[in-house]
Formats: C-alpha cells, structure tokens, sequence
C-alpha cells in the first residue's frame, strides 16, 4: 500500500522522504520490522519506540513514523513522517492498512470498572443465538463468529484490534463487541474505529496505578462517550454517580438503565437463590441464571443495547433466560458435602463488596461466608487494604493469600492488605500465601450450608510469580478437592 494513502488520516507535521513509498508491512515493534517495514515509534509505558528507530533502520525499514525530534541524521533510503501523535498515527494507521474494517460492522464499546466482559460476552451470545454472524473481543478471549482466538490484554494493540476487526468483517460479521478499558482509551488504542454505540458500567476505584486520580480515571472514560458520533448510542447506568457525567457532551443519542429510578430499560428484583434470580426488565417478569445486584445491572444493560441495535424484546428476554455465566464471573460449584464455592473475577474494593453483598443476600443469615482472596502484584497498592477490609466485613472467615504477585514478594502484597485490619481483625484472619494451600484450607473449614468465595482470579488459568506464567486454576482447584471428597 502506499504511505501517501495510509498516513491520510494523520495529523503530519513533516514529511522528509519518498511520501509515496510502497509499504509491505507495518509495526510498533522494532523486533518485527523487515525490509519494506513501516515503523511507528510510541512511547510506552516502559520504553519508548524512538530509541529503536536506529535498529528499525538497521533492519531495512522504508518508513519511520514518529513524533520527537529526531537526533540521528538521515537516511535518503527512509522516508521519515513526522506526526503529532504517534499514538494516534498508530491508530489510523492500523485503520487503514485493515481497510477500516469498523467502518464496515456495527461495533459496541464497553467500558467502566465492573462488568465489561460479562456485558460484552452476553451481547456476543445474544447475537449469535439470534442467528447474526457476530464476534467478540474480551479479557476472556476473542471470537470470531464461533472461532475462538488467546487473548493477551483487555483491549488489544491497534494493530491486532483492527487485525480482529477485518476477520469479522471477512468473515461476515454484523456486530462486534468489545471491552473497552481506561488504558485503552488514554493510549488512544480505539482512536479511529467508528462505534455503532458505547455502554458505561459504573466506576470505582482500580487502576489508580496508572491514573493520577479518579477524576482523570473517570474523564478518560468519559472521553470515550466524548467521541461517540451524533449517529450512536450511549446507554449508561444512571444508579453510578458518574452514569450521567458520561452523557454530559456526547452527540449520541443518550440512554439510561436503572434499578432505583426512572430510565428507558429498568429492573426488579424479587428472589434470589444461588441458581439464579427471579426479576422483571420493563414490566416483563422473567427468571435468569445469574446472581446478585451486581449481574441484574449487567443484563440489564445488555438487553438495552440489544433492543438499541434492533432485536425483538421477546427473543432478547427469551435468551437472557438461558443465557449462563461468564467463565470466572459468580461462577458456582457444589461440594458433595453440602457446602458451595464461589470462583469470581472480583479484584476491585467495589466488586468484591458486590459478590459478598449478592452472598449474603442469599444466604440471609443461614451459614457461614468464607472468602479466599489476594491481590496482584505491580498494581495498584492503595486497593490492597481496602480489599482486606471489605473482605473482613462482608465475611465470617478470611483467608488472604497470593493472587498474581508478578514481581513483587507476596508477603509484601499481603502486609500491605494486613495493614488495613485492626489488630484484632488480624489476629481472626488467616494468612497463607500459597494459592492452592489457601483454597484446601478454605474447603476444610466449611460446613454444610456455608459459602467459600474465591475471589480475584476468575477465569485465568496461570498464576504470575517473576514475570513467569504457571498454571493455575481457582475452578480446578476446587473441583479437585471436591471429586477427592
């Protein structure tokens, strides 16, 4: 393809070079250039692509795309593009090359702290068993239509994203799904794609690792609404203090769903057990196999988007009835000894308060609540006590143990969560750091009638010690003890 063509998008300060050189192959990564290769130099987190542009030109590069002032001199073999935002470049880029395959299917974003991948899989589900070709791009894997791809990050590099997005389209696709995460959105990873709609969750305290505070955390997301064409959909949780901020400068046409107030999609509650809830989604009585709060929001927000995109209420109602849990989210096993695990993906103040919460809605009182939980490692620390705490409080046992300490040393991790107790809540709580010693524990202690929640990891299946991936599976663990029982 030619650059004149690919960089048409891009805000170009400077071009130095043959503008339409053919371009054989494009890369953020300098490991991957070959001869013929575009290389877009973006500053990371860790490193910063401008320090390889030397080794990119070393390996045959055609093009250099970048936005620093460059120091090394140039070469007449180079076409050197100076833009400014590489990030952004990147994006529009990876846009083009794909031949703006969102621009050729109808893609939803969802964003906000809790809830993304439930609400985007559930869509995915809804679409498909509705008969629409449609695909999915998530925390727990991508789809297209029923091809099942690895997944690596909440939302994918632009290159691999608009990579999905032109299988889909090749594939037939009308709808894709995706989570759309705060990261994602600061590093301008879905700059460029063209959204049919976006959903907001809620917001709650996560990533502040990353994010100054939670006003920026929250003004990023916000952003996202910000971009929405006058042509979209935005449906937000109006219930979240920041549901309405999302809509304040949107040009898209703004919903809302609630459980506490007027709104176009709105829920009741009226039983929950642990095999699921009986509720009603605008006046329409229906029972459905999720548990807790939390989970009638998030079906409450994707029968919304459902009906926005243009699905009969009767077939969207008919399939949340049989529609299960997503992999990690409330998933439930029962013990041969009459007691009940929970594995959740809660790892957040605010989601482990909301599983306990569903929990002890349930149990009302009729056994004991033990939780098993951790928190990762290089990641936000100012969480770590607040997760102890509301682990404590929403409990009657605690066992804190290792999540995915990374690079850390887990008793540190630990510590930090210890450090939020008082001494007597410290003295009621046990601490073993092996993950799998923990969960036996945990199972040891139960007696019939009682809950063992499982919280942090949900669907992964490794355990992260020194950047090396073992594997490990909450779910197995416990169906392991459970078959020696």
């Amino acid at each position: 393809m030619k650059l004149s063509k690919l960089i048409e998008g891009c805000k170009v300060i400077n071009i130095r070079g043959d503008k339409d050189a053919e371009v054989e192959s494009i890369t953020s990564d300098s490991r991957n250039v070959v001869k013929g290769s575009l290389f877009i130099a973006v500053e990371g987190i860790f490193t910063d692509g401008h320090s390889y542009i030397g080794k990119a030109i070393e390996q045959d590069a055609t093009v250099v795309v970048f936005d620093k002032p460059l120091i090394e001199e140039y070469f007449s073999r180079v076409t050197y593009v100076q833009v400014e935002d590489s990030s952004e470049a990147l994006a529009q880029i990876a846009s083009e090359w794909f031949g703006n395959p969102s621009q050729l299917i109808k893609l939803v974003g969802v964003t906000g702290t809790n809830g993304k991948t439930t609400i985007a899989t559930l869509l995915y589900r809804i679409f498909r068993l509705s008969g629409y070709p449609s695909g999915l791009l998530s925390t727990v894997g991508n789809y297209v239509n029923d091809e099942f791809y690895q997944t690596t990050h909440t939302t994918l590099d632009p290159i691999s994203l608009n990579s999905y997005l032109r299988k889909m389209v090749d594939a037939g696709c009308e709808y894709a799904f995706m989570e759309v995460s705060s990261h994602a959105i600061h590093q301008k990873r879905v700059h460029g794609l063209l959204f049919a709609g976006g959903i907001f969750t809620n917001l709650t305290q996560d990533h502040l690792d990353y994010h100054s505070n939670m006003l920026e955390y929250r003004n990023v997301k916000k952003s996202f609404f910000d971009n929405l064409p006058k042509d979209t959909f935005a449906l937000t949780n109006s219930d979240d203090k920041n549901g309405l901020v999302m809509l304040q400068n949107t040009k898209a046409k703004k919903y809302t769903y609630s459980l506490r107030s007027m709104a176009d999609f709105k829920a009741r509650i009226f039983e929950k057990h642990f095999d699921g809830s009986e509720i009603e989604i605008n006046g329409k009585a229906l029972s459905v196999q999720f548990v807790g709060v939390f989970n009638v929001y998030n079906l409450l927000a994707v029968y919304g988007a459902s009906i926005l995109l243009g699905l009969e209420e009767e077939e969207v109602l008919k399939i949340l009835s049989v529609l299960k849990p997503v992999a990690g989210r409330f998933q439930t096993i029962r013990s041969p000894k009459d007691y009940t695990a929970v594995v959740d993906y809660a790892h957040t103040p605010d989601a482990l308060t909301n599983v306990l919460s569903s929990i002890n809605e349930v149990l009302s009182g009729n056994g004991k609540v033990i939780t098993v939980v951790g928190c990762g490692g290089n990641r936000d620390k100012t969480k770590r006590p607040i997760m102890a705490r509301e682990a404590v409080k929403g409990s009657d046992r605690v066992v804190f143990t290792s999540d995915n300490p990374r690079f850390e040393d887990p008793m540190d991790i630990l510590n930090d969560m210890l450090a939020g107790l008082t001494e007597e809540e410290k003295s009621s709580a046990l601490t073993i750091a092996d993950r799998r010693e923990a969960i036996k524990t945990a199972c040891a202690l139960a007696q019939p009638g009682d809950v063992i929640l499982i919280a942090g990891k949900g669907h992964e299946d490794y355990q992260e010690v020194k950047g090396v991936k073992h594997h490990f599976d909450d779910k197995e663990e416990v169906e392991k003890i459970f078959s020696a029982q």
